[in-house]
């Protein structure tokens, strides 16, 4: 609920960039997006948040290990192997249900995903904000009638995000992209280790 107003604006400042996969449409991504938040956050009802929070650091591990093999180690050879529609259809659902049932660490998942289907990555930035958005306005839909909302929590958070994500928008379209693939890489390290240290302190 507090990152949706930053996912919509974030979303929305670079939706110029944002463009579908080689193999899928955005409208495509667009509709799987939705359908697979409303699942995830109806999952999040009915099923303890705990299923999902021992997954999260495992599943940022390895979009982050993902995504820096694309970016340092992939051979130039296999840049022209990207998924297919229906992997990368798979991918996003998956990814949309997460992420209308928890979320952390969505951005470096969805980049990892993108990237792999073969987006470059400003366009798979751009993309993965909108798309944050969509999967979680499903979710926000939901959860908006939910008694659970801790909404002055959500107001300072929400103004952070705004401004936040603007930040980050404004970056996309100007910093080198090997930059911006080193910082990625550093930041899905961070996630992980801040995330085991959080879920899994034993």
């Amino acid at each position: 609920m507090a990152l949706f107003p930053g996912q919509v604006t974030t979303g929305l400042a670079g939706r110029r960039a944002a463009t579908g996969t080689p193999s899928l449409s955005l409208k495509a991504l667009f509709t799987i997006s939705l359908i697979g938040g409303a699942l995830g956050a109806i999952l999040l009802l009915v099923t303890p948040v705990s299923i999902f929070a021992a997954l999260v650091p495992w599943l940022v591990l390895f979009a982050t290990v993902v995504f820096a093999w694309g970016s340092f180690f992939r051979r130039p050879q296999e840049t022209s192997t990207q998924a297919g529609p229906a992997a990368a259809g798979l991918m996003q659902f998956a990814i949309s249900i997460y992420g209308g049932y928890f979320g952390g660490g969505i951005g470096i998942l969805m980049l990892a995903a993108l990237t792999l289907s073969g987006l470059a990555l400003r366009n798979a930035g751009a993309t993965k904000n909108v798309l944050a958005g969509v999967m979680n306005s499903s979710a926000v839909v939901i959860f908006v009638f939910s008694h659970d909302v801790a909404w002055k929590q959500v107001v300072v958070v929400a103004i952070a995000a705004v401004a936040g994500g603007q930040l980050g928008a404004y970056a996309l379209q100007r910093v080198n992209e090997k930059v911006m693939r080193i910082a990625v890489t550093v930041l899905g390290v961070a996630l992980t280790i801040a995330l085991f240290v959080r879920y899994h302190p034993s």
